[in-house]
């Protein structure tokens, strides 16, 4: 069995909860991830993220999951918190609403996953297919219709992880999503249909 069909067979999904919110921390690390961004960059209008890097914005997305909105699902592999998803609504990112490259497609009513992170020791292993199936499995059992998703085109010029954290577009295709719009040379549109 290779190394990545191991992976695969082993990696389960939860979303967060306030019994996860320590494995969230762990994952995110002290840096919340990256910059203090605590996975609110899209959630907050871009002044209040700003302003809160670190500490604010962590107490921002404590109080989602202290809400019940489960934000994020966390990808395990036995005990050990390697990777996360963040989707909800598109109404839920601020960032959304303000963009004119990620504009609606149309009138439908779609989830949105604006983030994904994988711990680096796991990169390179597909993992990031597996949590965007998981986001689809999550998104339908909370009665959604289309999952989308916003990845950037990968460049000649050697990208540094962290700053790819919408995805790329092969990840996507891989995971059963098709491009539908292009707005923008390196950011495509693209979506999953729920049956």
């Amino acid at each position: 069995m290779s190394q990545q069909t191991d992976l695969f067979s082993r990696l389960e999904y939860f979303p967060v909860t306030v019994l996860h919110w320590p494995h969230l921390e762990q994952l995110f690390g002290e840096r919340g991830a990256c910059g203090g961004c605590w996975c609110m960059a899209w959630r907050l209008p871009s002044g209040k993220f700003h302003a809160g890097k670190g500490n604010k914005n962590r107490h921002a997305l404590r109080k989602l999951v202290t809400l019940g909105e489960k934000p994020v699902i966390l990808g395990y592999l036995g005990k050990e918190p390697v990777a996360w998803c963040s989707l909800a609504p598109r109404q839920k990112f601020v960032f959304l609403s303000s963009s004119r490259v990620l504009k609606p497609v149309d009138g439908q009513a779609v989830w949105s996953i604006s983030c994904l992170f994988i711990k680096k020791p796991y990169r390179r292993n597909g993992i990031s297919v597996q949590m965007l199936r998981a986001a689809i499995e999550f998104a339908a059992e909370q009665g959604a219709q289309i999952v989308e998703g916003y990845p950037v085109e990968p460049t000649m010029i050697k990208t540094p992880d962290p700053f790819v954290w919408t995805g790329i577009p092969s990840a996507f295709l891989a995971a059963g999503f098709n491009e539908v719009a292009r707005r923008s040379k390196s950011r495509p549109i693209m979506r999953f249909q729920i049956a």
